[in-house]
């Protein structure tokens, strides 16, 4: 069967650059880089971040959350990152992750978008979920 797709899916160097961004984000994030995070996300006011507490929308509140944000405790180990791309220009990135001394797990997705400037953030999404409880012997 043809594909109807005007695009391909999962473009080795896409894939690559995306996961350099994706890098460079959480390395920022860890480490309370607050001006890598906000050349990251879209600078506009249709850019939205759902948090674990909060619901920003526009680069304004996004920016105002992280400069009032702990700089403790933000180290975490990413599982189960999936990047995938459509075309040269779009992609979404979706991670699970946990914290010492937290028992939920966290989930985060990315929505990102190619620019002139490079690959930015429109769209972030972070919650948490009880971890699943294991089934006895």
């Amino acid at each position: 069967m043809e594909s109807t797709q005007p695009f391909e899916i999962n473009l080795p160097e896409v894939v690559a650059e995306v996961r350099h961004a994706f890098q460079r984000y959480e390395v920022a994030l860890t480490t309370n880089q607050v001006e890598v995070l906000d050349e990251l996300f879209l600078d506009g006011p249709h850019t939205v971040r759902y948090g674990g507490t909060e619901n920003l929308v526009g680069t304004e509140a996004i920016r105002a959350f992280r400069q009032g944000r702990s700089p403790k405790n933000l180290m975490r180990t990413l599982h189960q990152t999936v990047i995938t791309t459509y075309g040269q220009d779009y992609a979404v990135a979706n991670t699970e992750f946990t914290r010492e001394g937290e028992t939920r797990i966290g989930r985060q997705s990315h929505t990102w978008l190619r620019l002139p400037q490079g690959w930015r953030i429109v769209a972030a999404h972070v919650s948490w979920m009880d971890a699943p409880k294991t089934m006895p012997a």
